[in-house]
């Protein structure tokens, strides 16, 4: 995982080893036949809101985006990239899947609205913008109801609780 802090606000966390974690959680969780490989950036509000604008045309900081590499049509269905070597680093041979940005703004004040740690919010997000990454989505009720055990699962088998 390559993580870049681009922001001033320290998060007081072990962010490093944390994003880590959640991240070969859902990749064993997900059953992931490669080593994969995530380039993370840790922002602000103000950022994030320049990104969302840019990318998705919602002018309003949001807690985290996602940018799959990997057009899975089904959620964690690796046929999509096994016969097509552009999906890997070719130093490293691990699979590309994406990118991940977080507001660090956002980790703390939604760790506030929620009742939990600055911890749980930010493996939270974490594991969601995997999520993101492997395919899954939440735009319809039953959608989002699989993502959200996916995400319960992961943090519960980690302990990190709320």
């Amino acid at each position: 995982m390559q993580i870049d802090y681009e922001t001033e606000r320290e998060l007081g966390i072990d962010y490093e080893t944390l994003a880590v974690k959640v991240a070969d959680k859902v990749l064993e969780m997900e059953k992931c036949p490669y080593d994969g490989q995530v380039n993370l950036v840790l922002t602000d509000n103000e950022e994030i809101k320049r990104v969302n604008t840019e990318f998705r045309n919602i002018q309003a900081p949001t807690d985290v985006l996602s940018f799959p590499m990997i057009p899975f049509e089904t959620p964690a269905d690796y046929s999509v990239v096994e016969e097509d070597e552009s999906y890997f680093d070719l130093d490293s041979d691990e699979l590309l899947l994406g990118d991940i940005m977080i507001s660090v703004d956002k980790v703390f004040a939604q760790a506030e609205e929620y009742g939990h740690s600055v911890t749980r919010e930010f493996c939270f997000l974490v594991a969601h913008s995997m999520l993101h990454l492997f395919g899954y989505d939440h735009m319809t009720p039953e959608e989002a109801a699989i993502m959200e055990g996916k995400q319960t699962e992961i943090l519960n088998e980690m302990n990190i609780l709320r």
